[in-house]
């Protein structure tokens, strides 16, 4: 079992910065798909940006050019920069590790969430 902790949430104005963290309990080497979602009030989960190891990130159109994913092996932990950040990115923001083999998700973990707010 892998527990997640998310931080460097909080309120920021728009235009500001925040850096996320999520630190695992263990080795995130063997998960292959790392990943930050964020759920705004009133509106489903969605996913912010990904990373599928040995391959590329992706990004969610509305933060593309603005939020930058990242992982640090030695640190078992995975970081979202986000810049010029504006109101529609008020949300919860929790990390997800998974391993996807052959289009089978074999673990699945996420954080307990960190809120961000952007406000005037």
């Amino acid at each position: 079992q892998v527990q997640l902790e998310e931080s460097g949430g909080g309120l920021v104005q728009p235009g500001g910065s925040l850096r996320l963290s999520c630190i695992a309990s263990g080795s995130i080497f063997r998960f292959n798909v790392l990943g930050w979602y964020r759920q705004a009030p009133g509106k489903q989960r969605e996913v912010v940006a990904t990373i599928i190891t040995g391959h590329n990130t992706n990004y969610a159109d509305s933060v593309k050019g603005r939020f930058t994913i990242s992982a640090d092996n030695a640190k078992n932990t995975v970081y979202l920069q986000m810049n010029s950040l504006k109101p529609e990115d008020t949300a919860v923001y929790y990390c997800n590790l998974r391993t996807v083999r052959m289009g089978v998700t074999t673990d699945d973990y996420w954080g307990q969430g960190t809120r961000v707010t952007v406000s005037s």
